[in-house]
C-alpha cells in the first residue's frame, strides 16, 4: 500500500455493523473485550440520528490484490473548554487493524482529525491511551502530543449512575 492507495471518509449509516466491528477489535486487543454492549441499533441512534452524539472517520485502504478494506476508524466528538472558552474535539476511539499497521494510517487519521478540529474553530484534540499501551504512547509522542499530567479520570455508570440521579448520593 502507498499513500495513494488510502481513502478516510465520514461514516454514513450504512457502516454500523463496520464500525461495531472496530469496537469490538479495540476492545479485545485492550484486553476488554467483555465490556463491549454496544449494537448496531445504538449505535445508529447515536452516531446517525438527527441530533448526533459523535462522528466516526473510516480508513480505507487497498490491499495488494488491489481491493480496498476498511483498514481502521477513528470516533469522536465534541468538548468544551472553560479555560480556552472554545469547544474542543475528544477522540474516544482510534484503531487500525493489525495488518495495517505501521503504513501511515493511524497518523492519517488523526491528520484528518487535526484538520477538523481547526476548521471547527477548536481549540485543542484530547485523548486518552492505557497507561500499558506503549506502541500508542511512543506512536502519540513522535507526533509531539503530550501527557497531560494532574488529572485522574472518574466514571459514573450503572447502579452508582442510577443512585446518584434518583438521590443525589451514592449511598
Amino acid at each position: 500500500m502507498s499513500a495513494g492507495d488510502l481513502n478516510i471518509r465520514a461514516a454514513c449509516r450504512d457502516d454500523a455493523a463496520l464500525i461495531l466491528s472496530f469496537i469490538r477489535e479495540l476492545a479485545d486487543y485492550e484486553q476488554l473485550g467483555d465490556q463491549v454492549s454496544a449494537t448496531e441499533e445504538r449505535l445508529v441512534a447515536s452516531l446517525f440520528a438527527e441530533k448526533a452524539y459523535a462522528e466516526v472517520l473510516i480508513a480505507e485502504a487497498a490491499t495488494d490484490d488491489g481491493t480496498v478494506e476498511a483498514a481502521g476508524f477513528a470516533l469522536y466528538f465534541h468538548n468544551f473548554s472553560t479555560f480556552l472558552g472554545q469547544p474542543g474535539i475528544f477522540l474516544e476511539d482510534l484503531f487500525v487493524r493489525p495488518r495495517f499497521r505501521g503504513l501511515g494510517i493511524g497518523i492519517a487519521l488523526l491528520r484528518e482529525l487535526a484538520k477538523e478540529t481547526i476548521a471547527r474553530n477548536c481549540g485543542r484534540l484530547d485523548w486518552m491511551v492505557l497507561d500499558w499501551n506503549e506502541p500508542a504512547i511512543g506512536f502519540f509522542d513522535s507526533i509531539g502530543a503530550h501527557r497531560v499530567t494532574g488529572f485522574e479520570p472518574y466514571r459514573l455508570t450503572g447502579e452508582a449512575l442510577k443512585n446518584l440521579a434518583q438521590n443525589g448520593l451514592n449511598t
